[in-house]
Order: C-alpha cells, then sequence, then structure tokens
C-alpha cells in the first residue's frame, strides 16, 4: 500500500554562500548536542525526579515507570530516525529539521511544568519524554544529511567529526548536568533545554535551507507500520526481559517477552519483504550493495552494542561500590559519579574532531580500526582492574576508552555517509541512526541481562550469610537474599542506600548498632564486590568481543572507489523515480 507524496523537483544544489555550511554545523551540533543530552540526562536525575513526585520506583508496581522513564527517549528515536530520515529526502532535510526543534522545545516545556504527583505525574513525564523523543528524531534523522549537503567532500570528515561529538558527548555530558542540576530542584533537569531550544528553533527557521536534491517518492506505509511495529516489539521485549518474572531473576521467559521478541522479529521479517518489492521503500536495500555503507554500519552496530551498556555499568560501580568505599554517602553518589566519569568525555572530545579531519586526507579505515582495538583493550583492562581500584588508573583507562570511541566514531559517520548517493542522504543517515539506537537498547539490555547473571550465582549465598552475621533472623535474611538481583542494582543505580531498601521496616527491629553497620558506607560495598566482578567480568568480555568485530569490519570499508560505488546505487534507484 502506498499513498502518493510526491514534491517538485528541487535543484541540484542551491549555493548559499561560503558561509553557510558553518551556520549549518553550528545549528545542527547544537540541535544533536541538546537531543543526546536529553537521552542521559534523567539516569543520574532520576533518584532526585522521583523523590520529587514522591514515588518509590523500586516498589515492584512502580519498575515500569523506572524502565520507561529510562527507556523511552532511547526507544522512540530508535524507531522514528529512519521514517524521518526518509522525509527529509522527500520533503527537505531542514525543514523536518526545523520542525524537530519546535516539537523538542515545546516538550521540554511540558516537562519543565510538571506539577502534580505519584503515578499521575510519572505518566505524564514519560509521555512528553516520548514526543521530546520524536523531537529528537527527527534532529538526528536530518543534521548528518544537511551537513554531508552543505559541505564538500574534503571537509565532510572534519563537520561530521564535530557533529558527532556533540552527539557522543552529549550522553555523558548529560549525567554531568543531571547530577548537578537535579540535587538543587528536579524540574530544572528539563528547564535546562528550553532556552536552547527556543534559541535553535528561531536560529534553524531563519537560517537553514535546504541544499541538496529531493525525491520524487511515495510513502512507503506499509514498510513504515511493519518497521515501527516490529521493531517496537523487539524493545519493548528487551526492556522488560530485565524485569524480574515470577520466581526467575529476568523475564526472558516471560510468554510477554517471548512474544514481542519472537513477533516482532517476524514482523521485521515481514518489512524486510515488502521493501525490496515497493518502487520507494523506507530502506533503501540497494545502499547495502555499497561495501563501505554495509561494513560501516556493521562496524557501526557492534561499536554501539559493545559501549551502549557502559554508562549504566560504570554508574552502578561507581555508586555502589567504589564512592561508598571512599567515604560518598549513597545520596551524594549519583552527582560524583558522573563527575569520576570525565576522562571518558575529554578523550572522546580530544580525538573525535581531530580523527574527523585527517581522514578527510588519509582515509577512514585505519582511524575506526585502531580506535576499536583501544576500546577493546580498555575493556580488557577494565575485567583485570580490581573493583576497588586505584582511581588515577581508572581515570586512564576512562580516556584511553574515549579516545578510542573517539578515533571511531568520527571517520566512520564520514564513511558512510560519503558512500550515500546525494538523494538518499536522509534516509541512509536515518538507518544508521536506527542502527546505532536500536543497539543503545538492545546493549544496555544485554550488559543488565549478563550482570544480573553474574550476580545471581553468588551474590545470593553472600548476602545471606552477611546479613545473618549482623543479627538479621534467618527468615528474614533468606529472603532478602533471594530478592531478584535486579533490585540490588537498581538500588545502587539510584543512589539509594541498598541495604536500608532491601530490608525495609526489619531493619529497625535490629540492635542500633546493627542497623549501623548494615546501612554504614563499607557493609554493601564489601558484600556485593565478589559477586560484581563476575558479573562484570562476563559482560566486559561480551564488550571485547563486540568491538573485534567492529574492528574486523572497519578493514573492509573503503576498498572500493566511493564514485564509482555511489554511481552505482544511484543508477540502481533511477528506475524507481528517485530523480
Amino acid at each position: 500500500m502506498t499513498l502518493d507524496t510526491q514534491t517538485a523537483p528541487a535543484p541540484q544544489v542551491t549555493d548559499h554562500g561560503p558561509q553557510y555550511k558553518w551556520i549549518a554545523l553550528s545549528n545542527t551540533t547544537l540541535g544533536v548536542l541538546i537531543a543526546t543530552i536529553n537521552s542521559s540526562i534523567v539516569l543520574i536525575a532520576l533518584p532526585d525526579i522521583f523523590r520529587g513526585i514522591h514515588l518509590n520506583p523500586l516498589l515492584p508496581q512502580n519498575t515500569g515507570y523506572l524502565l520507561w522513564m529510562m527507556m523511552g527517549f532511547l526507544m522512540v528515536t530508535a524507531v522514528l530516525v529512519v521514517s524521518f530520515g526518509r522525509l527529509g529526502d522527500m520533503f527537505g532535510r531542514a525543514r523536518m529539521y526545523n520542525m524537530g526543534f519546535a516539537i523538542f522545545t515545546v516538550s521540554s516545556v511540558f516537562l519543565a511544568i510538571t506539577w502534580f504527583d505519584g503515578a499521575e505525574a510519572a505518566v505524564w513525564l514519560i509521555f512528553w519524554r516520548i514526543v521530546q523523543g520524536v523531537g529528537g528524531a527527527f534532529l538526528m534523522a536530518n543534521s548528518s544529511a544537511i551537513l554531508t549537503d552543505a559541505f564538500p567532500a574534503n571537509q565532510r570528515g572534519l563537520a561530521l567529526g564535530i557533529n558527532g561529538v556533540a552527539a557522543i558527548a552529549g550522553s555523558f555530558l548529560g549525567l554531568l548536568v543531571g547530577g548537578v542540576l537535579a540535587p538543587i530542584h528536579w524540574h530544572l533537569v528539563f528547564l535546562v533545554s528550553v532556552p536552547f531550544g527556543i534559541v535553535g528553533t528561531v536560529w534553524a527557521y531563519l537560517k537553514l535551507r535546504d541544499t541538496g536534491i529531493r525525491k520524487r517518492a511515495k510513502m512507503d506505509w506499509w514498510g513504515n507500520v511493519t518497521f515501527a511495529v516490529g521493531l517496537v516489539a523487539v524493545l519493548v521485549g528487551i526492556t522488560y526481559g530485565i524485569q524480574p518474572y515470577g520466581s526467575h531473576s529476568m523475564g526472558w521467559s516471560s510468554p510477554m517477552v517471548l512474544s514481542c521478541l519472537i513477533g516482532g522479529l517476524l514482523v521485521l521479517g515481514l518489512f524486510a519483504a515488502i521493501e525490496v518489492r515497493v518502487p520507494s521503500p523506507l530502506f533503501n536495500l540497494s545502499l547495502f550493495a555499497n561495501r563501505s555503507f554495509t561494513f560501516g554500519n556493521i562496524a557501526s552496530l557492534m561499536s554501539s552494542i559493545g559501549r551502549g551498556g557502559l554508562q549504566f555499568i560504570l554508574i552502578i560501580w561507581l555508586q555502589g561500590i567504589w564512592l561508598p568505599q571512599h567515604g560518598y554517602n549513597f545520596e551524594q553518589t549519583p552527582l560524583w559519579s558522573a563527575i569520576y566519569m570525565i576522562p571518558m568525555t575529554i578523550g572522546f572530545l580530544l580525538t573525535a574532531p581531530v580523527s574527523g579531519a585527517l581522514s578527510d586526507r588519509m582515509g577512514t579505515k585505519w582511524f575506526t580500526t585502531i580506535g576499536m582495538v583501544i576500546t577493546a583493550c580498555t575493556f580488557a583492562a577494565l575485567i583485570a582492574m580490581p573493583v576497588n581500584f586505584s582511581y588515577p588508573i581508572f581515570a586512564v583507562v576512562l580516556l584511553l576508552n574515549g579516545i578510542g570511541m573517539g578515533l571511531f566514531s568520527s571517520p566512520n559517520r564520514a564513511e558512510v555517509m560519503n558512500s550515500l548517493p546525494v538523494d538518499a542522504r536522509g534516509s541512509g543517515s536515518g538507518m544508521m541512526s536506527t542502527f546505532q539506537n536500536s543497539a543503545m537498547v538492545l546493549s544496555i539490555g544485554v550488559f543488565f541481562s549478563l550482570m544480573i547473571t553474574g550476580l545471581t550465582t553468588h551474590l545470593p549465598s553472600t548476602m545471606n550469610a552477611g546479613l545473618i552475621a549482623n543479627g538479621v533472623p534467618a527468615d528474614q535474611a533468606a529472603q532478602v537474599a533471594q530478592l531478584p538481583a535486579v533490585a540490588v542494582l537498581f538500588a545502587a543505580f539510584l543512589g539509594y542506600n541498598p541495604v536500608q531498601e532491601l530490608l525495609g521496616s526489619h531493619l529497625h527491629t535490629l540492635p542500633q548498632a546493627n542497623q549501623d553497620t548494615l546501612t554504614g558506607l563499607d557493609f554493601f560495598p564489601h558484600l556485593i564486590s565478589d559477586p560484581f566482578a563476575d558479573g562484570l567480568s562476563t559482560t566486559f568480555t561480551f564488550a571485547i568481543v563486540c568491538c573485534v568485530i567492529g574492528a574486523a569490519a572497519s578493514l573492509f570499508t573503503g576498498t572500493r572507489d566511493q564514485l564509482v560505488e555511489t554511481i552505482e546505487v544511484t543508477r540502481g534507484t533511477a528506475g524507481n523515480g528517485n530523480d
């Protein structure tokens, strides 16, 4: 089923003067920066947000609110970026980008003015976070295409590198901004985006213009519907898979989760069958005939899977174990965990623009390959590190991790975007963003699942023995020890005192000395250190495998003449009316 939504032919290129490319770069960098800051800003701010709306996210009936607050933004951007990139190809990339800025700004206003409490406030916040994700998807889907149109080929690596810095650095800066603002007042976490959104929206409408080709095309409705339904089902299944189910520590055996995963994959299979038959597909599968596009996306996908859950694991490591052992109260740990992860951001900021600029002259392959190898080595170093590490060594490893990601990110994006024909840059950019954002959600699910599996092996017996040794009756200790490991992880992740949350009212029946020991800064970190090390080894080994695959895929990029490939792909789509 298709519906004609034809656009008038546009000129091949419109010249808006030598300064236009820098206007495009500065505006799209601002847009991507605030979008990615908001993708992670709530992670550190969640304790203050839930305290502000008077809702305990650790209660079983409220866990869904917690998960959707964390994952909703990522999920909606993963689903929509490719469709919005396609709309940019059809109706104008600047026009779709401008619309995204406006939607993002309006939703930020509604998030900031939340005035009620409880479950109603949680639903309100989740809804407007999803709308904010819609705006973010418009921004992410079209920013790379706008830059690729505006910059000549010999400067695209630099431009996409700077834009890529904003994209990934924003996810780290969001942690820091959320950690600083949330303790002052949780509304500031959302209010901070409003002035930047207003300025960016007005600036985009006044200055951005479409400089590339627009397609004569039909809207692929069946493709859009099957893609959205299939991907949403898979991502929902992953999200609920890390929740407990019955007597199981995770929900992977839940009929609902299995139905989402299996049904979603079947619908995505139907989507692929549709895409090879319709004249103007949402996913232009012929683009995968281009080796650089294919292997560049494989490398990007594996990079995103390998590092997507890293923030969560590092936050739990710092907040639940390392910071309390070094004198920080649990309530202080969200902010300080963001501060202690700054070296990763510095490493990325140092190398991403430089590698992008150098790859314009030297090619991309060795930057991306070496970047993935360095990142894999840093995961190996984190495995070898004791749980109660020396911070200078930890900081150096995080710095190198950021350097590795910076070396990879900008040249990889430039390689993929340069491989695209001019009239497919919006949809191609959207496809790449879809792979990256979907991989981030998948990575979080995989990292949490591997970590929970590692904890479940030893944590119950360790916790049971530790609680009994400090005066907790055996039946109560056994009951607490059998609680799902995800409850322990979420408590540590949210900056709560885990033992105090797990024991609840039982804590007050114990002598004061035992209460002080159990809720002190040493008991829980020492209790969880060995089981956490097991989970850490499993998760980071998985990350190493992903990075090695990404490095191998990077070796296959840039091995054929890009111009020849672009002409071949363009010819392959010429019969579809995509002039």
